[in-house]
């Protein structure tokens, strides 16, 4: 029996790694050896945290963040919706607290007669993930085979709210848990091509970026917000995606619901035409940019939400993936309620520390494998600039320990603050940002 011949190589990672260290620019072919050496397991993760610092530290120019993002792309499959007969628009989110603006958006921008493939995660952190919340409605699936997938996008409900498959990009998969080790999460480069190879193999017509910045943000700094944004809207672009993004404020937490199963509640608030204020206006917004890139600058989506016909198709969303929207939602065993110290007016509510202590309480992990519990959290009863009495509630923590309550406590010390004038509330929405 004749041994298979030892395959060559045609590059050695640690050259690759010595060009992007030195400050240059890693040739294309290169650069896209390294990608799939290190997907098939030649290159070692060693070998490719080595790599990743010396993206964290030197960067990338354009064409090969483009590149990069191609050879993840290429290292699994890319869904085609072309027969489905209409457009295709998703969103995405880089994360933040409260942030559960794709439960209600997602039906919404149905509503249109446009298909709305949307593919979420979990969370991790401080940071909420989508599919948590949606598994704290009993019987709700995240698991979607493609065809299921297409059945629906194509069908009466025309929106999806599911897992990605792990054949979408299994690289930036592998990549993404060796940068959350190595301390290089941050690396704009890896975090644009990171999202935009999972958005790009999805293989939507149209993508929104909702890039949070604040202090409850992965990105607190508007300029490197900025920088990813348009990072991102190019790659979509030269993709042959139409690509925008909001850059949107995450400073204080999104709308009153901190946790799972609460918000869903205040989803189905939103899709009942009421629910904060914030949560609608950034909503309302999102979906006018999604329709806009679709063809539909003009429609009333405010109409939707507010005539029943956003709900009427998130009832029919979670129905077609086994939930019963009608059914009781999670609650938690135990409650801590915490009280205004003094009259006057609230001036500040740093955004991380509640999501902090909504981890704390159970409702976020610390590692991918943990179990979350949905009926954990923190309902807000006010928001910077409300005017407060000694004794008001100002938000109660649930968690289904009452141990949990003295760390999530710990997390906000500091977190607000009662003074005397508020302070006015900026933009939601801050900055759009195009190709």
């Amino acid at each position: 029996m004749t041994a298979e011949p030892t395959r060559i190589e045609p590059f050695d990672a640690v050259d690759v790694i010595r060009a992007k260290r030195d400050g240059g620019a890693v040739p294309e072919p290169a650069l896209r050896w390294m990608v799939d050496a290190y997907t098939r397991g030649y290159v070692s993760d060693a070998q490719m945290a080595s790599f990743a610092m010396a993206i964290f530290q030197r960067g990338m120019e354009r064409d090969e963040i483009r590149v990069l993002t191609d050879a993840m792309i290429a290292s699994g499959e890319r869904m085609d919706f072309s027969g489905l007969g209409k457009k295709t628009v998703d969103k995405h989110s880089t994360g933040g607290v409260g942030d559960k603006i794709t439960l209600p958006l997602a039906p919404l921008v149905a509503v249109f007669g446009v298909a709305v493939p949307q593919l979420s995660g979990r969370g991790l952190g401080h940071t909420g993930g989508t599919l948590d919340k949606l598994e704290s409605i009993p019987g709700w699936r995240a698991a979607l085979s493609n065809e299921e997938m297409f059945a629906q996008m194509q069908g009466d409900v025309g929106a999806v709210i599911c897992a990605a498959g792990s054949g979408l990009a299994p690289a930036d998969k592998k990549l993404y848990a060796l940068r959350d080790v190595t301390g290089t999460v941050e690396a704009i480069p890896l975090i644009a091509s990171s999202i935009m190879s999972k958005k790009i193999a999805e293989g939507t017509d149209a993508l929104v970026l909702d890039v949070k910045v604040g202090n409850g943000a992965f990105m607190q700094d508007i300029d490197r917000a900025r920088e990813l944004a348009r990072t991102m809207v190019a790659l979509g672009t030269d993709s042959g995606v139409a690509t925008t993004a909001l850059l949107t404020d995450m400073n204080v937490p999104l709308g009153l619901a901190i946790g799972n199963a609460n918000e869903v509640r205040e989803s189905v608030e939103i899709l009942a035409g009421g629910g904060p204020a914030d949560v609608r206006e950034l909503t309302i917004a999102l979906a006018r940019e999604m329709l806009a890139l679709s063809g539909q600058p003009d429609a009333d989506v405010e109409a939707a939400l507010d005539d029943g016909r956003a709900m009427d198709r998130w009832n029919a969303m979670i129905r077609a993936q086994d939930g019963d929207p009608t059914a009781p939602l999670p609650v938690a065993k135990e409650t801590h309620v915490v009280t205004a110290p003094a009259d006057g007016v609230i001036t500040r509510m740093d955004a991380l520390p509640f999501g902090i202590a909504a981890w704390r309480l159970g409702a976020g992990r610390a590692r991918a494998q943990d179990p979350v519990i949905f009926a954990a959290g923190i309902d807000l009863a006010v928001k910077p600039g409300d005017e407060v009495r000694a004794g008001q509630p100002l938000f109660t923590l649930s968690a289904d320990d009452d141990a949990r309550f003295a760390r999530a406590l710990e997390a906000l010390e500091g977190a607000w603050e009662i003074g005397d004038t508020a302070v006015p509330a900026g933009p939601i929405v801050r900055e759009r940002i195009t190709a």
